[in-house]
């Protein structure tokens, strides 16, 4: 069954706003894990803009699913990511600029580096995934590096599923889903899936797991946080078809 990680980020972002102590993150990590995640995910930032050094550390002590460590190949994120070991590191790139994300990794311009992060990781049993753009030349630079998970970036077909001119997009991370799955890589995928737009990608049958944040803590303050990963998980099986 497609599988669903809850990325905690922004009740960290709410609770830095106001420079306190709630909302928690780690409550709400428990809270997605008893709603149906199957992993939760956080980006530590080398600026410490949401998820915090203290955040990572409660929260490899409480998952009871999988832990999912975004993170940049910065020597200190990557000591960090090493003392802690979450169940799986997934590489981003990271600008300081940037409000989030704003594209997969360049495996082949950053090949080495990469490599070698990669690497480090997996010696010290953490399971390795690269965030990159759907693009077959980067997808086999990935394989190369010995990790073994992608995740397809999946920002431009959403920004394009607003203007309803999404199909080409739709058809390529298609494409590189099966490409991927081909040649021997685990495939997930996400950024910027919503409720309106995720069931078109869980319906792909080569990518195992959508990693979803903004879209869910957004509807959780209506809704509340249960309520908002139950429905998405929903969603994405019905798309699957694993549910009626």
């Amino acid at each position: 069954m497609i599988k669903l990680g809850v990325n905690i980020d922004h009740i960290a972002t709410l609770r830095n706003a106001r420079k306190t102590y709630e909302p928690e993150p780690i409550y709400g990590a428990g809270i997605a894990e008893l709603a149906g995640a199957d992993s939760i995910v956080s980006h530590l930032r080398e600026d410490r803009r949401h998820i915090n050094d203290r955040d990572v550390e409660i929260l490899r002590k409480v998952i009871t699913t999988r832990f999912n460590l975004e993170m940049s190949t910065n020597d200190e994120i990557v000591n960090i990511a090493i003392k802690i070991k979450p169940d799986q590191a997934t590489l981003v790139p990271e600008r300081r600029e940037e409000v989030t994300t704003e594209g997969g990794l360049d495996v082949i311009k950053f090949f080495n580096k990469i490599k070698d992060v990669v690497k480090e990781l997996q010696k010290n049993g953490i399971e390795v995934s690269l965030f990159i753009d759907p693009d077959k030349k980067q997808i086999e630079k990935a394989k190369e590096t010995n990790a073994n998970i992608i995740e397809i970036h999946t920002g431009e077909y959403s920004n394009l599923f607003r203007k309803n001119k999404y199909q080409d997009e739709l058809n390529k991370i298609k494409d590189c889903a099966k490409f991927a799955k081909s040649i021997g890589l685990i495939v997930s995928a996400g950024h910027g899936l919503t409720y309106q737009n995720v069931g078109l990608i869980a319906a792909i049958p080569e990518i195992e797991e959508l990693n979803i944040g903004h879209s869910i803590i957004s509807r959780a303050i209506f809704v509340g946080l249960g309520k908002a990963v139950a429905e998405m998980k929903e969603i994405m099986l019905k798309s699957r078809g694993e549910i009626v």
